[in-house]
């Protein structure tokens, strides 16, 4: 079997001991088969009684933490992780499997090899509800909206993300979304001036809860001409169950 980065891996079957890296995919494992959860990050929030073996962080992960819990997978993802835990953990033999989800399509064809290549499960009814659900197409026209990630300097969702093409598929424009060179180096979370965002050309800025937690009373306020409106992070940017909520509550 080979990950999504080309990376091959030879693993039992069924996997019964996962260890996650990715929070959206934490929550996606743990909506299919709870018990083969054996060790998650810090940041893996859903579900919320989740009670497993903490590992730190994406970016800083407990290497030997890891080794003694003895997964029979690691599942990572290559924006979210770093390619030098990766090479350590399988160094020290412990196999783990790269995602790499850039779109919705993506997302949904990446999910059906983990969870039916890799662990043995087969295609969760949630995953097969997902695609149907997504296989809806957009609605023309929509509004132009921003999606801020950062303030103090102000971050933005630009193209090649994942959040970029969800926001497609629901049928809005993102303001930040032009991918002026295709085949080369792009900035996918470009910084901006305020200016920029406020602006009557933007129809809507959306405000999420993650990676910079905007609050009611921290973001909104600095906006005069767009309107504002707060979401949750998890539902632009995680794939996995979320992407049925995202689905139904982000639309137009």
């Amino acid at each position: 079997m080979r990950d999504d980065l080309g990376t091959e891996i030879s693993l039992p079957r069924p996997t019964t001991r996962v260890v996650s890296l990715v929070p959206s995919l934490t929550e996606a494992i743990a909506a299919t088969r709870r018990e083969a959860l054996v060790g998650v990050t810090d940041w893996c929030t859903h579900p919320t009684d989740l009670d497993v073996a903490r590992v730190r962080g994406t970016k800083n992960p407990d290497r030997k933490a890891i080794e003694s819990i003895a997964p029979d997978l690691v599942v990572a993802n290559q924006e979210e992780n770093r390619e030098l835990d990766v090479r350590r953990l399988r160094e020290a033999g412990v196999p783990v499997w790269v995602t790499r989800i850039e779109t919705v399509d993506e997302a949904i064809a990446s999910m059906k090899r983990l969870f039916d290549e890799a662990l043995g499960w087969g295609v969760p009814s949630w995953l097969t509800e997902a695609e149907e659900a997504w296989a809806a197409p957009p609605s023309p026209d929509g509004p132009t909206v921003a999606v801020p990630i950062w303030r103090d300097p102000w971050m933005v969702v630009g193209p090649r993300t994942y959040t970029d093409d969800l926001l497609q598929r629901l049928g809005y424009r993102n303001a930040f979304g032009a991918d002026p060179d295709p085949q080369g180096d792009v900035d996918r979370y470009p910084h901006v001036e305020l200016s920029a965002l406020d602006s009557p050309d933007v129809d809507l800025v959306l405000l999420p809860d993650e990676p910079y937690v905007f609050t009611p009373d921290d973001g909104p306020e600095a906006f005069a001409q767009a309107p504002t409106r707060l979401v949750s992070g998890r539902l632009l940017t995680w794939y996995g169950p979320a992407m049925l909520e995202a689905r139904a509550t982000l639309s137009p």
